[in-house]
């Protein structure tokens, strides 16, 4: 799993409770000193990109608002370019598979995003589909934030098997009933839809100037 300032949090939480028990989660970062999430709480990597092994089964990235800056990190591009094609799994949460894109990853690739940015995923030859994780061939990307949940147990089962996921989701007893209508762009306002797209412009001009560039 690949932290970096500026991420959501939930983005990697989720996925890593789905995980711990059955992996070895190695927490890799540019840096090791502690840095601050998009909602101000402390975080850190524990191992250094450049200190990375050659090899894993699997390659996370998260998503938040840090997204843009973590798409121009040479560490963490260097990394997925050198690293993602010799993994098991190349995946993300959220805001996380525009990382994946800016490295390559997912050209030719079906993946998902937060439903904001997901006009982004072409700009990095990504076919871009609303599902809530999107499995092609050994690329798993899941949607939104609370996504995260539903790609750890799916991408349990792919490592284990469904029996396993299935323990996880009970343990976790992830059974949700929302409170309120609104989670999707199907069912929330229009006013809120366009909220969210407006905080969101930001990371969608970067995205279309790191596509510019790559393909200049």
């Amino acid at each position: 799993m690949i932290p970096f300032p500026g991420l959501t949090m939930l983005d990697l939480i989720g996925p890593y409770e789905t995980l711990r028990e059955h992996t070895d989660v190695h927490l890799l970062g540019s840096t090791t000193d502690e840095f601050f999430s998009d909602s101000g709480a402390p975080f850190r990597a524990t191992e250094l990109l450049c200190d990375a092994a050659d090899f894993y089964d699997v390659v996370f990235v998260p998503g938040g608002n840090g997204t843009a800056d973590a798409m121009r990190d040479p560490q963490i591009i260097d990394f997925l370019v050198t690293r993602g094609p010799r993994a098991r799994y190349v995946t993300s949460v959220c805001t996380g598979s525009l990382v994946l894109g800016a490295a390559g990853l997912l050209n030719g690739y079906r993946a998902t995003t937060h439903w904001s940015m997901l006009d982004a995923l072409p700009f990095f030859g990504a076919i871009p589909a609303e599902e809530r994780v999107v499995i092609d061939r050994n690329r798993i990307t899941g949607g939104g934030v609370t996504a995260g949940i539903d790609f750890g147990l799916l991408l349990l089962a792919e490592l284990f098997d469904e029996e396993t996921a299935r323990y996880a989701q009970l343990l976790l007893e992830y059974d949700p009933a929302p409170p309120f209508d609104g989670g999707s762009p199907r069912s929330a306002t229009q006013d809120t839809v366009q909220y969210i797209k407006e905080y969101v412009a930001g990371l969608m001009a970067s995205c279309k100037e790191l596509a510019a560039q790559h393909k200049s």
